[in-house]
């Protein structure tokens, strides 16, 4: 019962990734785009983390999450400092 559950809620989590993907492509500004891409990571970290139950290995979906997430700020900041010294932000 709870894996139909955690199924569902990653495919509903995969389709709401698609509006986050059509504004990071199509986004009019820089920061529309990272905020769209940072909102795409915050969806990825849930799903893995429901993967996690559905295969019943959550310590270990938890570890790639937290090295995701990790990876996912440092990636925004570096975004958000190249663009800031650029002059396009």
């Amino acid at each position: 019962m709870m894996e139909n559950f955690f199924l569902g809620a990653a495919l509903f989590l995969c389709l709401l990734v698609l509006p986050c993907l059509y504004r990071a492509i199509v986004g009019p500004t820089i920061i529309d785009r990272m905020v769209a891409i940072g909102a795409i990571g915050t969806k990825t970290l849930v799903i893995l983390v429901l993967m996690g139950f559905l295969y019943e290995r959550v310590a270990m979906f938890i570890d790639i999450s937290i090295v995701y997430a990790l990876l996912n700020f440092i990636s925004t900041l570096a975004a958000a400092r190249y663009f800031e010294m650029k002059g396009d932000i």
